[in-house]
């Protein structure tokens, strides 16, 4: 795509780096993008996957490489309260789209608490932001994406869905579809067949496998929650 517009063409290893066997190298995802490279679509693309299979892992690091700070935040917020993210930023090369924009936010479900302080001890001077600590855990998230949003850009989330109910988890699908149409590009982590339900949307599912491209039909997470719903009493008499 010699001259896509997105803002992320393609996410590789940078030059001369060495990948060791040590985490977060030894994750078969965060292998396969240092040996192959990835090649991000236009509008949505989820990864999809287990707990520990690296998904949250490579948001991080892509948002990163981006230029957006690790623990959550629009284009230019420097929150930082105690660094765990992995060094793998930094053996990134993100190729960017020809004329894309450079503006974008991540959204990191385990750091809102702290984002939130830090938007309360940096008001801005363009808008007045609702007191998020005052709400719920999922009226601040929807609010937070429904009004944060809206310009074209770059957008990461992980695991979105961790504070949102169903009918909220609809209307984060719904604000993603805006994003879409409106030139936006999208990487979302999630557990949610849900918010993964986005019809046109790109589904990457992470495993002891690496990456590969897949449809919502067969992700294991949906067929899971299939039959579970269909018949709990299968899976809970050999955990109760």
């Amino acid at each position: 795509m010699p001259f896509a517009t997105h803002p992320v063409r393609r996410v590789a290893a940078a030059k001369g780096i060495r990948l060791s066997g040590g985490w977060p190298y030894s994750i078969p995802a965060v292998n396969q993008l240092l040996t192959d490279g990835l090649d991000l679509d236009p509008g949505v693309t989820f990864l999809v996957g287990e707990n520990g299979a690296g998904k949250s892992t490579l948001v991080e690091a892509i948002a990163v490489a981006f230029g957006l700070s690790p623990e959550g935040g629009s284009t230019g917020a420097r929150l930082s309260t105690r660094a765990t993210e992995s060094s793998l930023a930094d053996d990134l090369l993100i190729t960017r789209g020809v004329g894309a924009k450079r503006a974008g936010f991540f959204l990191r479900a385990e750091t809102m608490h702290g984002f939130y302080t830090y938007l309360e001890q940096n008001p801005s001077e363009s808008r007045q932001d609702p007191v998020f600590h005052e709400m719920s855990h999922g009226e601040s998230f929807l609010s937070l994406i429904s009004d944060r949003f809206t310009r074209q850009g770059f957008y990461c989330l992980d695991e979105p869905e961790s504070a949102l109910s169903f009918s909220s988890s609809l209307a984060v699908v719904g604000v993603l579809n805006s994003l879409a149409e409106s030139g936006s590009q999208v990487l979302c982590a999630t557990h949610s067949p849900v918010i993964a339900a986005l019809p046109g949307a790109t589904i990457l599912e992470v495993g002891d496998w690496g990456i590969r491209r897949t449809t919502w039909d067969e992700l294991k997470l949906v067929q899971n929650w299939k039959a579970y719903l269909q018949a709990p009493e299968r899976y809970l008499r050999h955990v109760l």
